[in-house]
């Protein structure tokens, strides 16, 4: 849908074929109960600004769709850190030296590390895991567990033993190290398919192309009829569409069986056959309406539930709560009936919820983005086609698998159209 608008803006009419109903991809907005949910509890940061920009274009009002929070990180019991409003890195500085559940010494310790880093301009000479990049820094096992780690699952949705510490420092450089409204936690308040994508589709139809749901793609090849051999055609069903140029923006699986029978593809293909996939569980919960939590967003450390989302105090859903699980680990043992019976044990446990759920909503995406791992390749935006882009969050770029990340390969793959 990025890619669409970009397009549109520049007059360029535009078909978008979607095999969903709903528009969003893994972020969209999905009813159950009679209540509007999202495939997965999302957040953006103030440093999304290809995002935000795009909502904005389309017509949204990012102060009226989103709670804004300034960075705060609070693992109930445990852990608490909250950035002042001053200018960055300043904020966060102070945020370290004054959080609560670590030990002077380990305050002072993160902080170095992070002024290293910033000596660093965050880049490494050579990529490792975030494990070897906090070993090498002096960072202790509290500091690990109870600032790092949740940091690096909650941006890279990767364990850290096995995550980009080079992709973790680009986001740590975009969000903590330029102004301090880049690390604001942006929750949205409405939906997400009409956050952007359903305003983005509006947009584009304004302007002379078309948006089709409920209409997958079977086949892209080259069109052999066109002049100079270089027009691409789709296949939808029973018909046949060509176009000049065609933006791949499915998952990287269905992009690839798509992309499989095109042998001048081979190395995109192999490069998205290589890919490695993280989960990401949201587990909704809908409670009686008195039901509230501390804080519109907070952490539990060394629970099942890693995030913990308060849709009163964010959307006006009152008692609906969202837990998330990011990344692999021991709950993909556990059937959905049991893994919410972990959940609900522990909001009883931390927050005394004597109260069961009206009901529980799971939504498991098992391959919900790619494993964020050391010097990993990922396929270029510019395929050996030059008609045929590639679009997606697990496209080359410097960012892990996030709304920015996809936003940003849409946008790069408007441009090598147009240029």
């Amino acid at each position: 849908m990025a890619a669409a608008v970009a397009l549109s803006e520049r007059g360029i009419p535009v078909t978008v074929f979607d095999s969903a109903k709903q528009l969003g991809g893994r972020a969209r907005g999905v009813i159950h109960d009679d209540t509007q949910l999202d495939n997965g509890q999302h957040l953006l940061l103030g440093c999304y600004r290809e995002t935000l920009s795009m909502i904005e274009k389309v017509g949204g009002d990012i102060e009226r769709d989103f709670l804004t929070l300034p960075l705060q990180l609070d693992l109930h019991h445990h852990f608490s850190l909250k950035a002042p409003r001053l200018p960055a890195p300043l904020h966060l500085l102070v945020a370290l030296l004054n959080a609560q559940g670590l030990t002077w010494h380990e305050r002072i310790k993160a902080s170095r590390f992070m002024l290293t880093l910033r000596s660093m301009n965050f880049h490494l000479s050579d990529d490792m895991t975030v494990t070897e990049l906090l070993k090498a820094h002096g960072q202790d096992e509290n500091l690990k567990f109870k600032l790092w780690e949740p940091l690096c699952i909650a941006a890279l949705n990767t364990p850290i033993d096995k995550a980009s510490a080079q992709v973790m420092l680009n986001v740590l450089r975009d969000a903590l190290n330029r102004t301090r409204a880049d690390s604001d936690m942006l929750l949205p308040q409405i939906d997400f398919t009409a956050l952007f994508p359903q305003r983005a589709a509006t947009y584009i139809e304004q302007r002379g192309s078309a948006v089709r749901t409920s209409c997958g793609v079977s086949a892209i090849r080259p069109d052999t009829h066109s002049p100079d051999n270089h027009g691409i055609e789709l296949t939808t069903g029973s018909d046949t569409h060509t176009f000049s140029h065609v933006i791949c923006a499915a998952p990287p699986v269905i992009a690839a069986k798509l992309l499989r029978p095109l042998p001048v593809l081979s190395e995109t293909v192999a490069m998205i056959d290589a890919l490695e996939h993280q989960p990401i569980y949201t587990l909704y919960l809908q409670y009686p309406e008195n039901i509230k939590l501390p804080h519109p967003m907070i952490g539990l450390h060394q629970c099942f539930s890693q995030w913990l989302f308060d849709k009163g105090q964010i959307a006006g859903q009152h008692g609906l709560l969202a837990a998330v699980i990011s990344a692999e680990g021991i709950h993909q043992e556990l059937s959905q009936d049991e893994l919410a019976l972990k959940v609900t044990a522990e909001l009883h446990q931390e927050f005394g919820i004597d109260d069961k759920p009206l009901w529980v909503k799971v939504i498991a995406e098992k391959r919900a983005t790619f494993c964020c791992a050391p010097k990993l390749q990922r396929p270029s935006q510019q395929t050996a086609h030059p008609k045929l882009l590639l679009a997606g969050d697990y496209t080359a770029g410097e960012y892990p698998a996030t709304l920015e990340g996809a936003v940003m390969s849409g946008i790069k793959c408007a441009e090598l159209v147009v240029s």
